[in-house]
């Protein structure tokens, strides 16, 4: 008997220190324009699947529902997954916020993640660029990449636009990132949204992939690494739907930006059959 809890105590001891090895990630959800009910489950499967992530999901009051009480503990975490769009928080979770990552605490934030909170400045700053919301030329300039180099749009115009969703070829601008090293140059993306016509604060923000949109007739980013105070933030506009995230290219871009933006490095590798520039793959 005494042998059996040894043997016990050794196996759950090694479960806890594996455990203590991987990153704790937190999706946020409950309120969003789009079927948060069945992107969340494939965000979560994406994380837990490469073997880095532990995960827990903080679902809010539906909407029209009392806010007040919605106060995740961010602080528990490594990454912050945003796949929430809806009514603002409360003032204590707002700054409880805003402490987490300008403290080092890190985000991701996922398709119409960056559509909340048109009004809310340091969100804006956190995501560099968002749509929708009230967004215009006050919430400040378009970003799009042409000739060679990355443009600052402050025209007039709402911000958060996009065409009937399609397949569509990701570009890499910067190869040697992190997150993008070893990806093909360009790689086809399973049928999304594509959105065009972002804009925001755009501060502290690298550009590393872009995607060409016939609607706005530019190169829009797709991949975008912010930093705010000592936090790290991994920014995609992909993602609309289950089916637009079962992308291989996708999962992989979103476990490699949550690895960059928890520890500032990527150790985890490109899946063996990750999209070329003329097919798309499909986690199955």
């Amino acid at each position: 008997m005494k042998n059996l809890i040894l043997i016990a105590s050794a196996f759950c001891l090694s479960l806890s220190l594996a455990s203590a090895d991987k990153i704790k990630a937190l999706i946020l959800d409950g309120q969003n324009n789009h079927n948060w009910k069945a992107t969340t489950p494939v965000l979560k499967h994406a994380l837990e699947s490469c073997g880095k992530y532990v995960v827990e999901v903080a679902t809010s009051p539906a909407k029209g529902q009392d806010m007040s009480g919605w106060n995740p503990d961010f602080s528990k975490h490594d990454v912050i997954v945003s796949n929430y769009n809806g009514a603002m928080w409360s003032e204590k979770t707002q700054k409880a916020f805003i402490d987490y990552v300008k403290g080092g605490g890190a985000l991701v934030v996922v398709h119409a993640a960056d559509n909340s909170f048109g009004k809310w400045e340091e969100y804006n700053k956190m995501i560099a660029l968002g749509g929708w919301g009230g967004r215009n030329e006050k919430s400040g300039p378009y970003l799009y990449f042409k000739d060679g180099e990355f443009l600052r749009d402050k025209s007039p115009g709402r911000g958060g636009s996009h065409g009937p969703q399609h397949e569509f070829t990701v570009t890499i601008r910067d190869a040697s990132h992190p997150i993008t090293k070893g990806m093909p140059t360009e790689w086809k993306h399973m049928k999304d949204e594509l959105y065009d016509s972002l804009r925001g604060p755009a501060e502290n923000v690298t550009v590393i992939a872009t995607a060409w949109s016939a609607k706005s007739k530019k190169h829009e980013p797709m991949m975008l690494c912010i930093t705010y105070g000592k936090g790290r933030v991994f920014h995609t506009p992909m993602g609309h739907a289950d089916y637009s995230m079962r992308c291989v290219g996708f999962y992989n871009t979103l476990q490699r930006g949550a690895e960059w933006a928890a520890t500032g490095k990527v150790t985890l590798p490109l899946s063996d059959n990750f999209p070329g520039k003329d097919a798309v793959s499909e986690v199955k």
